[in-house]
């Protein structure tokens, strides 16, 4: 049996299928259907008005929508943080500024690693030059 301390009450619960307790996964079901009510009532709130309304974290609701649970097709004032900068998105985890910065520093990191390849092959082979010539001469 898995057992573990629920990361919200930190009560100790057998972990089999959830990441938190019974207890806490109700009340997180409670809290994801009041904001799923109050999105229904109020179609042009924003994510600041639905936590301020409903008690939920803005954490929680952004957790919400990234799970899929949440669809913010007919939210248009909806936004959530970018994961990097925190600039308003409605898709993804990163706002197109902070994906293209990362995929940049990717490309730079990948080039530098295959020129350090490169570097350190080209020693290896000078190295073995070296020492069959020493072997020749003995």
């Amino acid at each position: 049996m898995n057992l573990a301390n629920c990361p919200s009450c930190g009560k100790l619960f057998p972990r089999h299928i959830r990441e938190v307790c019974n207890e806490c996964f109700a009340k997180g079901e409670k809290q994801y259907e009041s904001c799923l009510d109050y999105l229904k009532k109020n179609k042009g709130t924003t994510i600041n008005e639905l936590s301020e309304a409903t008690g939920v974290s803005i954490k929680q609701i952004t957790k919400y929508i990234r799970e899929g649970r949440i669809s913010l097709k007919n939210a248009v004032n909806m936004h959530y943080p970018c994961e990097m900068c925190g600039t308003p998105i409605r898709e993804g985890g990163m706002c197109a500024s902070c994906h293209s910065r990362l995929q940049a520093e990717i490309r730079s990191a990948t080039s530098a690693r295959k020129q350090g390849e490169v570097a350190d092959s080209t020693g290896s082979e000078n190295t073995y030059r070296i020492k069959d010539r020493f072997n020749e001469r003995n």
